[in-house]
């Protein structure tokens, strides 16, 4: 498995509070470049919108420490989303078989390994991000 080597480091800070302050400046940047609902437009999809909204109410589920440990990495996502082109792993959701679910790996410039998880609807081919985490070196299938 290939996986995209990011430019961008992982979002630093000590509490829930300092890390989600830069990634929602981020969101907020990219919220400010459209009318509607944010986006970015991914490499691998050609182009197409993957949407952002999603991400947020996803990690709103997760407790305190999980959503420090997936928010430091939005950044570092928003950047794998736009520039890889290398294939994720895709599996249908077996709740909805009208979902299938994509996962990218990338790496920090500091070595850590992460997943983004973007969720495509099958009806309307609409992209959603849906998370982003650390994983360990050891899972990835080289």
């Amino acid at each position: 498995m290939k996986f995209y080597r990011t430019k961008t480091k992982r979002l630093l800070g000590t509490s829930y509070s300092e890390v989600y302050k830069k990634a929602y400046a981020l969101y907020k940047e990219i919220k400010k470049q459209t009318k509607r609902r944010p986006y970015v437009r991914s490499a691998y999809f050609n182009k197409e919108k993957v949407f952002l909204e999603l991400y947020w109410r996803h990690l709103s589920q997760k407790n305190w420490r999980d959503r420090v440990r997936r928010i430091r990495y939005f950044s570092c996502a928003i950047e794998l989303i736009k520039h890889s082109s290398f294939d994720p792993e895709s599996k249908d959701d077996p709740e909805h078989t009208s979902q299938i679910f994509h996962r990218f790996t990338g790496i920090t410039p500091d070595g850590d390994m992460f997943r983004v998880q973007i969720k495509e609807d099958k009806r309307n081919r609409q992209k959603w991000l849906m998370s982003s985490f650390p994983i360990d070196a050891s899972v990835v299938d080289n």
